[in-house]
């Protein structure tokens, strides 16, 4: 089977690389030629956003399957529409589970829940796109998937301040200081490793079920946030000095003092609770099962973070945020 994926080094599309190849897949990568190279991957340099440089790139190449992973905007879906018809037999958007619904009517979630979020442009975004594959679908039959990851973690720190590409928080947590979670903490997650989902994705590529289809994939695991904070403060062999603030407030505060805003990924997406029913994705995969539990992902994360200390950013502003977040807070009850 030959693949080509637009992107592939990313947090989650590496692992789900390396899982392709041991499966025996002829897999690409097609990017800009600045990202480390993967052992078994062949590399088509170029920049998927010049559409004639493309085509030049790209001829002579049929594709089994394409999966465009850094596709934000309709209008790259609808290049990849004129790119690719006709030169493969499947093509599949990495979409968000963050286009669901916010606020949630309904605590479980399917993929018939509605797709709506009115807090958050990057899911607003991802709703265009899989508005226009669903278009072409029906109108071109253009063979699309839509996959739907939710959080999803590998090498990266799954939480809302001072996390994924930071170690912030981690080294907060180590010196003693005090984190913020946000809410009460209580509101029930989903944490996803990304070798889990590697498993569920491959399982649909060049699977005639999953033309047309969208589908997320997660793991069926169910936390609370202060679970989360609390299973992170244990991987380093420390306990986490939560402080709990609302999210709305987290949000206006970052506003405020111009900090990189918190209102979409908090009111439009963590403040919530997400759990998902995946019985669609494992009755098309049967090989799906998430079988990694967060306790044992994010240790491995942060070995891996610790591995090489160039990983291991700190930064100050972030620092100067959340301790002015906590002061401020303190000051307004």
């Amino acid at each position: 089977m030959k693949v080509l994926f637009i992107g592939g080094s990313g947090n989650i599309s590496s692992e789900v690389s390396k899982y392709a190849i041991s499966k025996g897949i002829d897999l690409y990568h097609l990017n800009r030629g600045n990202r480390p190279k993967l052992t078994g991957i062949k590399n088509l340099i170029g920049d998927i956003r010049d559409l004639e440089g493309m085509k030049k790139v790209l001829e002579g190449h049929e594709w089994d399957v394409v999966v465009n992973w850094i596709a934000f905007k309709a209008e790259d879906v609808l290049q990849d529409i004129a790119l690719f018809t006709g030169k493969t037999n499947q093509y599949i958007f990495i979409s968000s589970a963050s286009a669901y619904q916010k606020p949630p009517k309904f605590p479980i979630i399917t993929e018939e829940t509605p797709l709506e979020n009115p807090f958050w442009d990057y899911s607003r975004d991802k709703i265009a796109c899989e508005d226009v594959l669903v278009t072409a679908f029906q109108e071109q039959n253009f063979p699309m998937t839509i996959v739907r990851p939710s959080h999803t973690y590998n090498t990266v720190i799954p939480i809302t301040i001072g996390g994924w590409e930071e170690y912030t928080t981690v080294d907060r947590i180590k010196k003693g200081l005090p984190i913020v979670v946000q809410g009460d903490g209580t509101s029930l997650w989903t944490m996803t490793h990304a070798a889990d989902f590697a498993i569920g994705i491959v399982g649909l590529f060049g699977n005639e079920e999953a033309i047309g289809e969208a589908f997320h994939i997660t793991s069926d695991e169910v936390l609370t946030w202060n679970h989360i904070y609390e299973t992170i403060a244990a991987s380093v062999g420390c306990k986490a000095k939560i402080i709990h603030i609302p999210s709305d407030f987290i949000a206006d505060y970052s506003e405020k003092i111009g900090f990189p805003s918190k209102r979409g990924s908090l009111l439009g997406d963590k403040a919530h609770c997400a759990i998902f029913d995946n019985t669609k994705i494992k009755r098309v995969v049967p090989e799906f099962k998430a079988t990694i539990p967060f306790e044992v992902g994010i240790k491995d994360t942060i070995e891996w973070f610790e591995a090489d200390e160039s990983r291991m950013v700190v930064k100050q502003e972030t620092n100067d945020f959340i301790d002015g977040l906590i002061n401020t807070y303190g000051r307004s009850i």
